[in-house]
């Protein structure tokens, strides 16, 4: 049985509505019994975690150290039914709490103690999850090392389901993203403060990465991410990884972007290695970023191929006022816009600089 399975069978001998939480109070299963809910038991369901505060107030009846179950009783102020709290220990060590609505005190000790062999089941389940989750994510963090040794040793040792994608979420506010509730398989790490996943094909990408975000959504912080071309070998992860952290940081706050949409942003991905800033920043490109209204002109008038009527109805100005903005364009970066290579060095600038 998985730890779903174990929860609904918990709620069924208790006749009482179950939650199983892990030690850092995220959400790992619950099972329904009637109707009986209330706004700590709601909250955790729909957001998949307790707060803070919620995490804090439990604590202060011993559930971190105790072994036996520990009965919570109602908070009528804080709208709190009354719920029984069963440790879920392996090897004496509190890996989550099982939870039960028991407003009515109806789960006798001799019922509770029925759920023994559940919770050594369970226990032993989310151990053998956090030892695997732990060892491959450590291997996943090494992978990433700039350490080449390292990194080849980890690329070695780790032994993901391929293909896989990389994807690095970019954050506004330092949350924490709990791998529990992410689909097994699926290994998770932070690195220069983005979180970075390696999600296997077979779960779904995108739809994990969603998830991903939702989570890191649902405490306020806003969520820019990119996303790798697949990777069909250990080899080829750290490369994927470079490929999801420039799409992460040449998006704008709050989207998302693949790899394969990066079009000339992907030259980014080896600005460290080859000094594109040197190359790109000109004196004249430099004269002309200093002009932000002949800088935004000249960006334009590139991202529409050259296309004078598009390009001044956007900026809502005159086409002659175009033509005369185009030529003091050329006068600064001394090059010609009817040239071919001009205007490709100039709009790889413009385009590249301002993520350098």
């Amino acid at each position: 049985m998985d730890l779903q399975d174990l929860t609904e069978e918990a709620a069924d001998l208790l006749q009482a509505p179950a939650t199983l939480e892990d030690r850092d109070f995220h959400l790992v299963a619950y099972a329904p019994h009637g109707t009986t809910i209330d706004p700590v038991r709601m909250n955790s369901i729909l957001h998949r975690r307790s707060t803070r505060e919620v995490r804090e107030y439990f604590e202060r009846f011993g559930i971190t150290r105790a072994t036996d179950p520990v009965r919570i009783p109602r908070d009528e102020k804080a709208s709190l039914l009354a719920r029984l709290c069963l440790p879920v220990r392996w090897n004496d060590v509190t890996y989550g709490y099982l939870w039960l609505l028991d407003d009515e005190e109806k789960i006798t000790p001799k019922a509770a103690a029925q759920t023994t062999d559940l919770r050594a089941q369970a226990g032993l389940l989310m151990a053998r999850q956090a030892r695997e989750r732990g060892d491959q994510a450590l291997r996943f963090a090494e992978l990433l090392s700039p350490d080449r040794e390292i990194s080849q040793r980890a690329a070695t040792d780790l032994n993901p389901e391929t293909p896989a994608v990389v994807a690095v979420l970019r954050t506004t506010t330092p949350e924490i993203l709990n791998p529990w509730q992410l689909p097994k398989g699926v290994l998770t790490t932070t690195k220069d403060e983005d979180h970075v996943l390696l999600i296997p094909q077979s779960k779904t990408p995108k739809r994990v990465t969603q998830k991903a975000r939702s989570l890191l959504e649902e405490r306020g912080t806003t969520v820019t991410t990119g996303t790798s071309a697949p990777a069909n070998t250990p080899q080829d992860i750290k490369e994927a990884w470079h490929q999801a952290r420039t799409a992460a940081h040449t998006t704008p706050t709050g989207e998302t972007t693949t790899w394969n949409t990066l079009g000339t942003r992907r030259l980014l991905r080896w600005s460290e290695e080859t000094n594109l800033r040197t190359a790109l920043e000109t004196p004249e490109i430099k004269a002309l970023q200093q002009n932000p209204t002949l800088t935004r002109t000249a960006l334009l008038y590139l991202n529409n191929a050259g296309n004078i009527k598009q390009t001044a109805a956007t900026l809502k100005i005159h086409r002659q006022t175009l033509y005369h903005r185009l030529t003091k364009i050329e006068e600064l970066t001394k090059t010609s816009m009817t040239n071919g290579q001009d205007r490709l060095t100039l709009h790889l600038a413009l385009t590249l600089l301002p993520h350098l």
